[in-house]
């Protein structure tokens, strides 16, 4: 007895060893190209759906998918509603796992011939370097699926001699849900509902349970996956505990729906034995798992959206406005971080411009105390998340991004002292002389604004720049020509400092629009030249 659960949870063990190294190598492999097309490709629901799927079937995860996807949706790279349809595409995709199971790992014993791919894969890791070692675990990983999978066989034949689980309840509401209640503690206790539905697999295989408890089983699985999701959004922003909800109502609903459905599906999976010569073992049940979940997803994608917004209004938004999706969470993957971070600072400087605007365009208009609090808490929390980010060394795009940033915080607080605009420079301003300046200025605010949101077009920056080189050859112009003004009489030596403040204002607003649009516009540190003018004072 011992020496079969020593065997049985070995195998199990070494299942989950292999889906954990296959995923991480394949993560490490593609994961770039990876989070590129999953952000990518979700324009529409539909693009998110098969966004999703394909990324699950590749990474064979979906566990890993949606903990991805929260953090991208924490970080604000996706909106929530295209995060529902990479949901659905998740939870499909992670249906490839059992028909890799039920058509290699079950038709052919694949074990014995398996472990060179693990000696391969670890020399591989061991002896390489860059994708070859990524690629060395994944090799080592997807070997050991294939061992892990041989000793369950070998369990579950011996289980079978030993115990007929056959004989338990497999009809009626008590035994469906007895086996549903089982499959869901299996997906816990295992943290892959992969594992739970290859037990299961190989239990049907191996003649332990029959087909009606496989199906259970593999709905109690469907359910328990969503567990991990929710245990990553407990503590996180209300971007990922919205994700994790929408991952729950979908699997519990299909799960419930296929289990109200369970004789008419099954009856049809019968009709498709007879008329297809469809397999009726874990082929079939393959094809059941597909079949309830991609009913599930028939069902929930048309309403994807309306879904979203009913989730919306389940979570509202708390917390600051500009900084909501600073999390915690994302620090264990320092990309999504920065992004994360660049993209607080762009809503952070968006306001700081309005505000700016607003000032300029009313001889009234005042920016309160309680606006001034919100911008001022918005940067402090972007720079105590800032600071949290885990420095990594060897990448130097990562690098040049922190770098980038550091320069942005810089020049947004500077600039947001330009918000205490007293009366005295405001008046100076609206005299017919500064007109034009002002004018520029306010160009220079709106062009910035199009820009930070991706609407300006491509040469944006350039622009900014000239408007920028513009108004400090005026300032310099203005300057000496104020001064003479005053050495011959015509101008106050005190009208002279006001125009001359008023001038060195507006000349500040904009270099400091347009060195922090520089920075956020993802440029970084690329061009020495430009970086060297932060040099100049403040």
């Amino acid at each position: 007895m011992t020496a079969l659960f020593f065997q049985l949870f070995g195998g199990i063990g070494l299942f989950l060893m292999g889906m954990v190294l296959l995923t991480d190598g394949l993560k490490a492999v593609a994961g770039d190209a990876l989070r590129g097309a999953l952000v990518r490709f979700t324009g529409t629901p539909y693009k998110a759906f098969v966004s999703g799927a394909l990324v699950t079937l590749m990474v064979q995860s979906s566990t890993a998918t949606t903990v991805t996807l929260i953090g991208f949706v924490s970080a604000g790279l996706l909106t929530f509603p295209q995060a529902v349809g990479v949901v659905l595409g998740a939870s499909l995709g992670t249906t490839g796992t059992g028909w890799m199971v039920s058509m290699l790992g079950l038709k052919v014993s694949l074990g014995f011939y398996a472990l060179p791919l693990v000696g391969i894969g670890a020399l591989l890791r061991l002896l390489t370097h860059g994708r070859w070692r990524s690629s060395g675990l994944a090799l080592a990983g997807f070997g050991l699926i294939f061992v892990g999978i041989d000793h369950l066989q070998n369990g579950m034949q011996v289980l079978a001699g030993a115990f007929d689980l056959t004989a338990l309840p497999s009809t009626g509401v008590i035994g469906h849900l007895t086996a549903t209640v089982i499959g869901v503690f299996m997906t816990v206790v295992m943290q892959s509902s992969s594992a739970a539905v290859a037990t299961t697999l190989t239990a049907l295989h191996a003649n332990v349970i029959n087909f009606e408890q496989a199906a259970s089983l593999v709905i109690g699985a469907a359910i328990g996956t969503t567990i991990t999701g929710a245990l990553v959004a407990i503590g996180g922003s209300v971007s990922a505990k919205r994700t994790a909800l929408a991952h729950i109502v979908f699997n519990l609903t299909t799960g419930v729906f296929a289990l109200a459905l369970l004789p008419v599906l099954l009856e049809g999976l019968a009709m498709a034995q007879q008329q297809l010569g469809l397999d009726s073992g874990p082929v079939s049940l393959a094809v059941f798992h597909t079949t309830f979940i991609a009913l599930g997803v028939m069902i929930f994608l048309p309403f994807s959206r309306p879904y979203a917004r009913w989730i919306e209004r389940w979570l509202p938004e708390r917390g600051p406005r500009l900084a909501r999706h600073l999390d915690d969470t994302l620090l264990q993957a320092p990309a999504v971080a920065l992004e994360s971070t660049r993209r607080a600072l762009v809503n952070t400087a968006l306001e700081i411009i309005d505000q700016l605007d607003k000032l300029l365009s009313s001889a009234v208009a005042r920016v309160s105390e309680q606006e001034r609090m919100e911008i001022k808490e918005a940067l402090d929390k972007s720079q105590r998340f800032f600071a949290k980010i885990p420095p990594i060394a060897d990448d130097e795009p990562l690098s040049h991004s922190r770098i980038a940033q550091l320069h942005a915080i810089d020049h947004l607080m500077r600039l947001y002292t330009r918000l205490g605009l007293n009366t005295t420079t405001r008046n100076v301003l609206a005299q017919p002389p500064l007109q034009g300046a002002l004018k520029q200025c306010q160009e220079t605010l709106e062009l910035a604004r199009q820009g930070l949101l991706g609407r300006a077009s491509e040469d944006w920056l350039v622009q900014l720049e000239h408007q920028a080189q513009m108004l400090a050859e005026l300032r310099r112009n203005e300057r000496l020509a104020i001064l003479r003004q005053t050495a011959g009489g015509n101008r106050t030596p005190f009208d002279a400092l006001q125009a001359l403040d008023a001038i060195r204002w507006l000349e500040r607003v904009i270099y400091h629009t347009w060195r922090l649009s520089h920075y956020l516009a993802g440029n970084g540190s690329e061009n020495g030249a430009i970086e060297a003018a932060d040099q100049l004072d403040a």
